[in-house]
């Protein structure tokens, strides 16, 4: 999976940097990632063949902010061992943002707390004094 997410990263990095060089504007990009596998432990072996078993732990981040395109998202997540905890958010067309936190494990499932938050534009008017 997080090879998947990572590529993503990468692919989003590129998409900014050819925006900016085409003159329509300023993107940032970023991401992290983190991988704390622990030693390889031997799960079973068959003849000459051995599998390994290592305890996950990983922790990723990505940041897109395009001013021109409206393109904002972010998201974060980390695994220590069966137990996924993380968020992302993203700014939707109609001008609000989605947040979703989310955990899951083997022993309660996937679970995900979705809230939408609509962002006011307020015009400011400037006064003129002659």
């Amino acid at each position: 999976m997080y090879s998947k997410v990572l590529c993503m990263a990468v692919i989003v990095a590129i998409v900014a940097q050819f925006e900016d060089a085409s003159g329509y504007g300023v993107a940032f990009s970023s991401n992290h990632f983190s991988k704390h596998d622990g030693h390889p432990e031997i799960v079973h072996g068959h003849g000459h063949h051995v599998d390994y078993h290592t305890h996950p732990h990983y922790t990723f981040d990505y940041k897109v902010e395009d001013q021109h395109t409206g393109d904002m998202k972010s998201q974060h997540e980390s695994r220590d061992g069966d137990v996924v905890k993380g968020y992302y958010s993203l700014h939707q067309p109609d001008g609000s943002e989605r947040t979703v936190h989310y955990h899951g494990d083997h022993h309660t499932g996937f679970h995900a707390d979705v809230k939408y938050a609509t962002h006011h534009i307020v015009p400011h008017h400037h006064h003129h004094h002659y």
